[in-house]
């Protein structure tokens, strides 16, 4: 029909264009015509679906398609049956928010969360081998027997697991020990109780070997010497670690030549290691006050306190040891006056008097 509604005249073929039906604008698009018949499509497919829209040329004015150089007007749509584990055609991108049974690479997980279940990993298969569990075996084996062994060691030269016993002190027993180590001189009972074959600890019994008040009075030495040093512009880290060094050196020094005497001359007592290291540090303690008194009125103060001090150390050094070592003789039934007795004599008077010596060898250059 002619725009203005009329019927054309038979056999005028006109020409007119019909479109079937819009394609969606969805995925990507492919144009192709046809050069033949007259006609021109658009294809368009998304994930499977495909449109077709033919174009048509060349049609009778009554609307029928020509015979001889149109087709068929179609339009169809071919819609995939979706298969389990496929996504949505008409998605852009897989929803993986909700599938949890999804692992890594597309594999299914049975473990749930997204993750690969434990089992896949290769650690299964180490473990399940019976020569693993062996080697594993008896590697904890050998080193629970390594630890066994330098736990052995180590106590034989120094017992580790006593420490806590020499550190067992309270407030009381540290003032009545400076107290003791000042003024031996009124104090009747030096033995050290015992209770059950085991004596008791140093909070009970003023006696009793401590390793406390030596250490507090070892660290204190050193500061008051750095203090000396100060007040007098000699002060340096290398000239305090000296002091300190030299201090430890003499004490490991002490230690060494009172087991070799007590080797040498065949004394059987109970005093250990750390027995010796407790008794050859209260001399700090003397040490402390003479230097401070030197630094308050001078040598003479210094003097003083510091003869005070080593006479006390003295004292107190022969009343403990004597019993340690003389009453282990007695106990064996030694003669008094024998030569072995009067050995171990000699070897107590000589660690009583290298306390003092010690004492004014370490302090009197800290005092000007």
């Amino acid at each position: 029909m002619h725009a203005a509604g009329l019927a054309a005249p038979a056999g005028t073929p006109r020409l007119r264009k019909w479109r079937t039906w819009l394609a969606e604008e969805i995925g990507r698009e492919r144009v192709w015509r046809g050069r033949r018949g007259g006609w021109r499509g658009h294809s368009r497919s998304d994930g499977g679906q495909e449109i077709q829209d033919l174009v048509f040329l060349g049609v009778h004015s009554a609307g029928m398609p020509s015979p001889g150089r149109g087709r068929v007007a179609a339009s169809k749509r071919r819609v995939p049956v979706s298969q389990p584990g496929m996504a949505d055609p008409h998605q852009f991108f897989d929803d993986t928010s909700s599938a949890p049974t999804r692992g890594y690479g597309g594999q299914p997980s049975p473990g749930g969360l997204g993750y690969p279940s434990p089992s896949s990993s290769h650690e299964a298969p180490f473990l399940a081998d019976p020569m693993s569990n062996m080697a594993m075996a008896y590697g904890s084996s050998l080193a629970a027997h390594g630890k066994e062994l330098v736990d052995k060691n180590i106590d034989r030269f120094i017992p580790v697991t006593k420490l806590k016993y020499y550190f067992a002190v309270d407030t009381v027993y540290v003032g009545k020990k400076l107290g003791l180590l000042v003024f031996p001189y009124l104090h009747q009972d030096w033995e050290v109780q015992y209770q059950q074959d085991t004596p008791v600890a140093p909070r009970f019994d003023i006696n009793a070997p401590d390793l406390y008040i030596p250490a507090m009075a070892f660290i204190t030495y050193i500061l008051v010497a750095g203090l000396a040093l100060g007040t007098q512009d000699r002060f340096s880290p290398d000239l305090l670690g000296l002091q300190a060094s030299s201090a430890l050196a003499w004490l490991t020094l002490e230690v060494v030549a009172i087991l070799l005497s007590l080797y040498l001359v065949t004394v059987n007592t109970d005093l250990t290691t750390i027995d010796l290291v407790a008794f050859l540090g209260y001399k700090y303690v003397g040490m402390i006050g003479g230097v401070l008194v030197g630094l308050l009125f001078g040598k003479i103060g210094y003097y003083l306190v510091l003869g005070w001090c080593c006479v006390s150390i003295f004292v107190f050094m022969i009343r403990t040891l004597r019993l340690k070592i003389l009453a282990q003789a007695a106990a064996e039934g030694v003669p008094v006056r024998g030569a072995r007795n009067q050995l171990r004599m000699y070897l107590t008077m000589a660690v009583a008097a290298a306390q003092p010596l010690l004492m004014y060898w370490l302090t009197f250059h800290l005092v000007r």
